[in-house]
């Protein structure tokens, strides 16, 4: 499983003209899921995102997390994020998941957010063609794999 985090002071998700999820202070969690990713998977990186100390404190020093600062969350599925490149100019996506096998992951991913934060976590919608605005708050924008935690 591959995450992108990107700190925002404003985000939000749109599908056919509709904004169907907007927060304030949080992150914009893109989650990218292939066939071998496991609950395991989604315990470490909810507890990543939950945690990470990626939010300034009160001497300008990025030491609180999201669960500190009350942060929201819209997490957005993007099979893009396991493009293969190295060959040729056209990606290949054949690593992501097929929906049989991330949406049930994908949603177990957002239940398990929610557990950890304690709050509603806003989604796009798994599949649509969504178009998704943020302002990135630093810029902070974090790289996290499952496969690399160790």
């Amino acid at each position: 499983m591959k995450i992108v985090i990107q700190r925002v002071t404003e985000a939000s998700v749109t599908i056919e003209n509709e904004k169907v999820a907007a927060i304030n202070q949080g992150v914009l969690v893109l989650l990218g899921i292939v066939n071998d990713d496991t609950l395991d998977d989604i315990t470490w990186l909810s507890n990543k995102i939950v945690n990470l100390r990626i939010f300034e404190d009160d001497q300008g020093v990025m030491n609180t997390s999201l669960k500190d600062v009350g942060g929201d969350v819209i997490v957005v599925s993007q099979f893009t994020l396991h493009a293969a490149t190295k060959k040729g100019n056209r990606p290949s996506y054949i690593k992501a998941a097929k929906p049989d096998v991330a949406i049930p992951l994908y949603e177990a991913f957002i239940k398990q957010l929610h557990s950890d934060l304690g709050k509603t976590i806003q989604t796009g919608k798994f599949g649509a063609d969504m178009k998704v605005a943020l302002v990135n708050d630093g810029p902070v924008t974090i790289i996290i794999d499952s496969k690399n935690k160790e």
